[in-house]
């Protein structure tokens, strides 16, 4: 069966969390779009509101921020984790990208220590 396009998942540990903020999100997500030849969408959305009341605490695990921005292909999502210092990335497209160099940029832009990278094949 043929392949529709490739998404790339991974998980970054160790993270400057301090990168954590819309703009410096914002600013991943032009930079790497810029690298892949990706052409972004205006629509985006952000959730790092959505947290319910009770749980709005500074060593809450799920504190952290989450974005999806759209791109002509498909999207790339992310989501943050700001006491584990962890970030999760997913970027889906049916238009071909390099993701040695996609996982490359982003382990040195959220200068992550270790992390984890896979490559599925959507069909």
């Amino acid at each position: 069966m043929a392949s529709y396009g490739k998404e790339l998942v991974l998980d970054l540990h160790s993270c400057d969390s301090s990168l954590f903020t819309r703009k410096s999100i914002r600013d991943y997500f032009k930079q790497l779009c810029e690298l892949i030849d990706m052409e972004p969408e205006d629509l985006h959305f952000w959730d790092d509101y959505g947290i319910p009341e009770g749980m709005r605490q500074t060593d809450s695990k799920t504190k952290g921020t989450s974005a999806i921005q759209f791109i002509l292909t498909s999207n790339i999502t992310i989501h943050t984790l700001d006491i584990l210092r962890a970030v999760y990335v997913n970027i889906f497209s049916c238009k071909e990208f390099d993701t040695r160099k996609t996982t490359d940029f982003t382990v040195l832009f959220f200068r992550a220590k270790d992390y984890t990278s896979r490559v599925l094949d959507r069909i």
